[in-house]
């Protein structure tokens, strides 16, 4: 696809490295914004630079947050001994989505994946373990993905904590999350069934 401008194809590629986003939509993305005032083209590009610089993650759950501490973590009214263990922070929105969770989560930022090198230790498995010796969380969700690497990484999880001897009731999502789907993808009745009839770990 070539361009009468430089600066409109430069635009373009950057535009289509975004998910989901091909030379097409990116060529109609950035038309819109030639389209629009400076300032408001301004701001935009404003807002995103000031979003990248300055979001934190929960020191307590890696959700994202504008503080030190995310607005679940800090809500009262949230169940604090029930904690949702989670991927990414696609399947907390997810989840969140539901209107149907009142506990807290913890992302572990992936699941555990020998072919691709990601072991333990590169997960947030150690930070959920701080949390669950503190002694006040007394169940864990495991809301991971059905996948093989979401199996082994519960697997992994539930051993730990026997090995440990934490006290802590370990339950799945019902399998109305089909196996080796993505759970950023399910709808969310599904995700709203799935957390109410969860099963013990076995």
């Amino acid at each position: 696809m070539e361009f009468p401008s430089k600066l409109i194809s430069d635009s373009v590629e950057v535009f289509s490295k975004l998910p989901g986003i091909g030379k097409k939509t990116a060529l109609r993305l950035v038309l819109h914004l030639l389209n629009q005032p400076i300032e408001d083209v301004r701001d935009f590009g404003q807002t995103i630079i000031r979003m990248r610089e300055s979001i934190k993650y929960c020191k307590k759950c890696h959700n994202i947050s504008d503080g030190e501490v995310c607005s679940i973590c800090s809500n009262r009214s949230r169940q604090k001994q029930l904690v949702c263990v989670v991927e990414t922070l696609r399947d907390v929105l997810a989840i969140e989505n539901t209107q149907n969770y009142r506990g807290i989560y913890h992302v572990l930022g992936g699941v555990i994946s020998p072919l691709e090198g990601v072991g333990p230790e590169k997960l947030q498995i150690s930070s959920l373990f701080e949390r669950i010796q503190s002694g006040e969380i007394t169940e864990l969700i495991m809301a991971l993905s059905p996948t093989m690497e979401g199996d082994t990484t519960v697997f992994y999880i539930n051993k730990k904590l026997q090995e440990e001897q934490l006290d802590v009731k370990v339950t799945m999502l019902a399998r109305g999350v089909s196996f080796g789907g993505e759970l950023q993808y399910v709808d969310e009745v599904t995700l709203s069934r799935a957390l109410a009839t969860r099963l013990p770990y076995e």
